[in-house]
């Protein structure tokens, strides 16, 4: 049987343009793809950044239909921005961190001689994680966005706290006077939603979870969801302002009555993992679960 490794000949990289420390990680990139006998193919920004000489593409959704494995160079951000850029792509990505924490970014930088060495000797698998899809109106206007980690509708920058009317599958839930709510995807329960006291869930998991960003009512808890529930989320108040955002990017102001429907994408993105790596191990190493007594 044919190796994945030999399948993976045009490899693109894209990286943070605000990160001094990527134009150097991506030139070694490239010594490393074109010393390997790869073809190397780039996002025209990133190409600039780094004086690459390389197949030029005009942004990432076209990159990634050019490539069999994309290379993202940058922290978690850079990562949740390719991932909707490239949605519903099955072109897997790696992420090499430039970066502090890195939940998606799998590979330091300084090892990624080491973790190409490994791609091209057939020691990966890829991982499909889901999207979250929110659709509705925002002041009237039609407003649709797509999230690797969540869907969050927040208050603005007012101290006020907002009241939103929640349904799941048609049958009403709870109205909830909060800052904020969260609707994350297993990948995002390691983000915002887990510094709002949400559960840590496995990436792999079926499931959505909806969590009240410091709600008035403190019997209400973050909710685990199946994946296939639809999410209805009504704003009350007419003050202060609702935000909506995916990823931590503002999308729209939301009003009064506006309604938001959020669900699961029919669109995946797909990552890759070196074998031996683990969400087990990624959380021991990044949330420093020592086992240690106090």
């Amino acid at each position: 049987m044919k190796k994945l490794a030999e399948q993976i000949k045009r490899i693109g990289v894209i990286g943070n343009s605000e990160k001094v420390s990527c134009a150097e990680a991506v030139k070694r990139a490239q010594r490393l793809i074109v010393g390997a006998g790869r073809k190397l193919y780039s996002e025209a920004v990133t190409a600039e950044l780094a004086g690459l000489k390389a197949q030029v593409c005009p942004d990432a959704a076209t990159l990634a239909r050019e490539v069999d494995l994309l290379l993202v160079f940058g922290g978690d951000g850079t990562m949740l921005r390719v991932a909707r850029e490239i949605a519903g792509s099955h072109t897997p990505i790696l992420g090499i961190n430039i970066g502090s924490l890195g939940f998606l970014t799998a590979v330091p930088s300084d090892e990624l001689p080491k973790a190409l060495r490994r791609v091209w000797n057939d020691e990966f698998k890829f991982e499909s994680r889901v999207l979250l899809r929110a659709k509705g109106l925002a002041k009237g206007r039609p407003v649709e966005c797509t999230a690797l980690n969540d869907i969050v509708i927040g208050r603005g920058i007012a101290s006020r706290l907002i009241d939103l009317e929640v349904r799941v599958d048609g049958e009403e839930l709870t109205r909830y006077r909060c800052d904020g709510l969260i609707v994350s995807s297993p990948t995002g329960s390691t983000a915002y939603s887990l510094a709002a006291g949400g559960a840590v869930v496995f990436p792999t998991a079926e499931v959505l979870e909806l969590t009240p960003i410091c709600p008035h009512t403190l019997s209400n808890r973050s909710l685990i969801l199946p994946q296939t529930s639809t999410i209805e989320v009504r704003v009350m108040s007419q003050r202060p302002a609702s935000m909506l955002s995916s990823d931590g990017q503002v999308d729209s102001e939301l009003g009064k009555d506006d309604v938001l429907t959020i669900c699961r994408s029919h669109r995946t993105v797909h990552l890759m993992h070196l074998e031996g790596s683990s969400f087990c191990d990624t959380l021991r190493r990044k949330l420093h679960w020592s086992g240690g007594t106090l």
